[in-house]
């Protein structure tokens, strides 16, 4: 399903393509061995330790908690979408070492075509995952593409969050998480988000909006359970 990099790519970005998947797949290989995960869900949600029973449905979470997730949630080869810059095919890559699936595709260019890719996930049984706010923000905000992919599918909605005890936070639009060796990692899940398949497209906005507040209080609620304050 995935269209690695094309001629366009130049010969430093192809040097990096080839190697710098393998080095952060072998370092968070290492690394993520040494964290602790603990789960914790409100009232009515229903949690997928480790992503086990993971079928038809569909996954959302914030951009800052790419590494705890992709190493947390590897063993459901789910696919996720991802964008088609130079960017998006150096975390297609990585992803792909860890048993992901990816589909091309953003918000902001081949939109169509990685929800068309989903979709066909999704019929097929597996599940499909969104960095609901990525790939460039802004931080908090889920975009349109679950609720359409939702409302096409039938597949509900799964919000959670994965907050480091101790992390490195980088300068960066999503505030990006690097969770230091031998944290404790707070793995929280809200309660499923349902689209009807009847839904007018003028609803759309919102059930965004009440996805958008289920990955928040994943967050918030993983922040509490470990005593840290919000940023």
């Amino acid at each position: 399903m995935t269209n690695h990099a094309s001629p366009s790519f130049t010969l430093r970005q192809r040097f990096v393509l080839a190697v710098v998947p393998r080095l952060v797949w072998a370092l968070l290989s290492v690394v993520a061995r040494t964290w602790r995960f603990e789960i914790v869900a409100e009232e009515g949600a229903t949690p997928l330790p480790g992503g086990e029973g993971a079928g038809a449905e569909i996954f959302c979470f914030w951009h800052q908690c790419v590494l705890p997730c992709t190493f947390y949630y590897r063993r459901t080869h789910a696919t996720i979408i991802v964008s088609q810059s130079f960017d998006g095919e150096l975390i297609t890559r990585t992803l792909e070492l860890f048993g992901f699936h990816t589909t091309r595709g953003s918000s902001s260019a081949g939109g169509r075509e990685g929800l068309l890719g989903l979709k066909q996930v999704i019929e097929s049984g597996g599940p499909a995952i969104f960095t609901a706010d990525g790939p460039r923000g802004p931080i908090y905000r889920t975009k349109m593409g679950p609720i359409k992919l939702a409302h096409v599918t039938g597949a509900r909605i799964g919000a959670f969050h994965l907050e480091p005890e101790r992390a490195w936070t980088m300068r960066s639009w999503d505030r990006f998480l690097v969770p230091k060796p031998f944290t404790r990692i707070a793995v929280s899940w809200a309660r499923w988000t349902h689209v009807p398949a009847d839904l007018p497209e003028s609803q759309f906005e919102q059930k965004r909006k009440e996805l958008n507040a289920a990955i928040e209080r994943a967050r918030l609620q993983a922040l509490a359970y470990l005593g840290k304050a919000d940023a």
